[in-house]
């Protein structure tokens, strides 16, 4: 297919004479959003409008004869297409791809007006909308848009599963093509494992010895090529990935190839600051990079809506499961509401049956009430299009009307001091299917980055709770955290800034500690996180308490001004393959290897001054008391002395500030450490998605993270600095050349214009060295 992304003009306010060339539009590519929005108190109502979008199409001559197709992947929310001035469709959905044939209407070899009046305001006929909704929706043609041609035969669509490991199956949609063969071949790279002809028409089975199986550790793609040819002329081509896997939901789990698979993951929404839903290849495909590849994710929900085909591309490639749903929040409206919304299930399901990624559809509405007669059509049409996978639907009820394959159920009943999910037996209306945990978390323990470190550490193990727990009681087959980042909402929903602060990212994709925990389940890279840094000024008294260390060493020691302290415990997290560490005795070995004392001495002691630590003097049980007077009688304490220990070993007011060290062991071996002491010098960490950026059909664009950092190389949460973008160069800012670190970190993006050479890229704050990154841009 051809882009169609370059030289499009757009107006806020539609006009009829817009679609045959009258007046003019600002010039923009696409993706576009019909509105920049601000990254806090964002108005909804600034997006909503019924805007314009043309293109000048000027068509070879050559292409007379043939069947001519544009698509549009995404367009938000309702768009009417128009070739030449006459209307040719209107599609109503903003979240699955469309196509329109342009043939009759399009003049080839003439220049051709492409036009689409788009509705983008929360139109109350089509999903989701009709209540309220908690998320932004935007508007635009956010996504690409393709002209397709065609021969008078061709292929419409190729439907592509493997009933088992080494086998393909392969059901083409065929057009005029009568006399025509298929030739299928099947690649790895550039060499030809299978090479067959068929005659067209009818279901092709394909036995393929000796391929690989895709699952999420070695995603192992071929590449199907399927030609259309007449008298030995090729009509038609089409490609598509294929990875052999098989997909299971049973009562026990999921079966990925056999092999028991519980999928730990998190929901995604398809938002960035500033654009919206508008941003290129790179960037959708980065989202799936960090969600495996960061976070160790084995799954992601994209809640609520179908997502970019390149996002889904991306979790092929990497091996990331996807639960994909139709659009939809809580609300259903009347008759023809649920049609489009029977509609929207079979686009969706039509257009991505062919990732091997996706292993379950939703069909229901986000968090609805039962519908029963609806529900049985959207069951029935993924199911009658796509028979390889289970369908579910995610919902708030208990003991809700099952007729999908999965029970997906949002388990918010966690609220830190209590068991992590529901048991199956309560949630569930019978056990013979399987049960999937589809949101927890989220609303229930909102979290910024520059909250306090224990709400950011309670996040964190409110997510560890949750994901143990469903993973260990053998009644879940997976569990989905809300969610991947912060979010914009409608004034409904979120903080007073309308932002919803529910990710264990931030908007900009910067981890907070939860992301942590996610990042340590993984076997990849070492993950060292502690949840606190250890500064007395944040806690009552000055006394340091018990805090979390999240990572997946095999252990961790702790040592105090460089002296061993102690090594951690492991949480209570038996779901988990690395449970946080227990951070809860800052004296262990000290007493022994500074005081000289004996272990008996030393046990006594140290269990007495952790008990005040955590207790205080007024508060000491009876048992505390009594070992403190034991302590004190037999080995001739004072209390003095018994003050002196207490100041050295816990309390440190008034003293030199401690330095800790952390330290985290594989296989008996230190493989990272960190350091944790109060400081001055802060610097900044810039982190592009990429550098080098390659002007095409349309836009590349990089996201850039940024941090601030003490010196040790920790995040500096208080850091809430203004932080100054400066781009020279033949690239664009995305956003506010002024923002503010908000917990020390914050974002912006780089845009390419059209041009190729360079661009540096300047980050500063006052109390940092400025930090540049050149990006180069080149040409396609």
């Amino acid at each position: 297919m051809q882009s169609l992304c370059d030289r499009w003009e757009f107006v806020p306010d539609w006009y009829d004479g817009f679609a045959v060339g009258e007046g003019e539009g600002e010039r923009v590519r696409l993706p576009h959003t019909v509105k920049e929005i601000p990254q806090h108190y964002a108005d909804s109502q600034s997006y909503q409008m019924v805007c314009g979008y043309r293109k000048n199409l000027t068509l070879d001559a050559a292409l007379a004869g043939k069947r001519l197709f544009v698509q549009f992947d995404g367009a938000a929310h309702i768009a009417t297409v128009y070739v030449n001035g006459k209307e040719l469709a209107t599609h109503r959905c903003g979240y699955t791809a469309f196509r329109v044939d342009i043939t009759d209407a399009a003049v080839p070899g003439s220049e051709n007006w492409l036009a689409v009046k788009l509705d983008t305001t929360e139109n109350g006929e089509v999903p989701p909308f009709g209540f309220v909704i908690d998320y932004l929706t935007y508007g635009g043609l956010y996504r690409e848009v393709w002209l397709d041609v065609r021969e008078k035969s061709y292929m419409e669509d190729l439907y592509i599963t493997t009933p088992d490991l080494t086998t393909l199956k392969i059901k083409p949609t065929l057009r005029n093509a009568e006399g025509c063969i298929l030739l299928v071949e099947l690649q790895k790279g550039e060499r030809v494992l299978v090479k067959k002809a068929f005659t067209a028409g009818g279901v092709i089975t394909i036995s393929c010895p000796g391929v690989k199986p895709w699952d999420t550790e070695h995603p192992i793609l071929y590449t199907c090529r399927v030609s259309l040819l007449k008298i030995g002329r090729v009509m038609d081509t089409r490609e598509v990935k294929v990875g052999f896997r098989t997909a299971e939901f049973k009562a026990d789990g999921f079966y990925l190839n056999g092999k028991k698979t519980f999928l730990r993951g998190l929901n995604r929404h398809q938002c960035w600051p500033y654009v919206g839903y508008a941003v290129p290849e790179r960037l959708q495909r980065e989202d799936a990079r960090i969600l495996k590849q960061e976070l160790a994710c084995v799954a992601v929900r994209t809640s609520h809506y179908p997502q970019s085909r390149y996002f889904i591309d991306e979790c092929d490639r990497l091996g990331l499961l996807v639960f994909t749903e139709i659009p939809g929040w809580q609300h259903i409206g009347g008759e023809s509401w649920k049609d489009q919304a029977v509609e929207n299930t079979r686009e969706m399901v039509l257009q991505y049956r062919n990732h091997p990624s996706i292993v379950l559809w939703g069909v229901r509405i986000n968090e609805s009430q039962d519908d029963d007669e609806l529900y049985r059509r959207t069951n029935a049409a993924a199911h009658e299009l796509d028979p390889s996978r289970a369908t579910s639907g995610v919902r708030y009820l208990e003991r809700s009307h099952l007729l999908e394959d999965v029970y997906a159920y949002n388990d918010f009943s966690h609220t830190g001091d209590n068991a992590g999910c529901k048991p199956k037996r309560a949630v569930m209306p019978g056990r013979k299917k399987a049960l999937l945990i589809s949101e927890h978390n989220g609303h229930m323990y909102p979290t910024k980055s520059y909250d306090s470190w224990s709400r950011r550490q309670a996040q964190a193990l409110r997510h560890a709770r949750v994901q143990s727990d469903a993973a260990a009681d053998g009644g879940h087959v997976g569990c989905f955290g809300w969610c991947m980042f912060d979010y914009p909402t409608h004034k409904d929903f979120g903080s007073g800034d309308r932002v919803c602060y529910h990710g264990v990212m931030d908007a900009f994709r910067n981890p907070k500690p939860a992301a942590a925990l996610y990042a340590s389940q993984g076997e990849g890279a070492t993950v060292l996180v502690p949840c606190t840094s250890m500064d007395i000024g944040d806690y009552p008294g000055g006394q340091i308490g018990e805090s979390a260390v999240l990572t997946n060493a095999d252990s961790v020691r702790l040592y105090k001004n460089g002296n061993y302290v102690t090594t951690l415990r492991a949480g209570d997290y038996p779901g988990l393959p690395h449970p946080p560490m227990i951070l809860d005795d800052t004296v262990g070995e000290l007493l022994e290897t500074q005081e000289g004392f004996d272990e008996k001495k030393a046990d006594l002691l140290r269990a007495c001054l952790l008990a005040v630590r955590n207790h205080g003097l007024a508060h000491l049980s009876p048992a505390d008391i009594a070992r403190m007077g034991v302590a004190m009688t037999r080995y001739g304490l004072t209390f003095a002395d018994a003050q002196k220990l207490y100041g050295k070993y816990v309390g440190n007011w008034g003293g030199e500030a401690t330095a800790w060290r952390l330290d985290a062991l594989k296989e008996g071996k230190v493989v990272s450490s960190v350091t944790l002491c109060p400081g001055t010098k802060l610097h900044l960490e810039v982190t592009p998605s990429h550098t080098e950026l390659t002007e095409g059909d349309t836009y590349d664009m990089a996201a850039v993270r940024v941090r601030i950092l003490d010196e040790y190389g920790n995040p500096a949460p208080y850091a809430q600095l203004p932080v100054t973008f400066r781009l020279e160069g033949v690239a664009e800012l995305v956003g506010p050349e002024v923002t503010a670190a908000e917990g020390g970190m914050t974002g912006t993006y780089v845009r390419t214009t059209g041009q190729t050479g360079t661009a540096a890229l300047t980050v500063k704050t006052p109390q940092t060295e400025a930090v540049s990154i050149l990006f180069t841009v080149g040409q396609l």
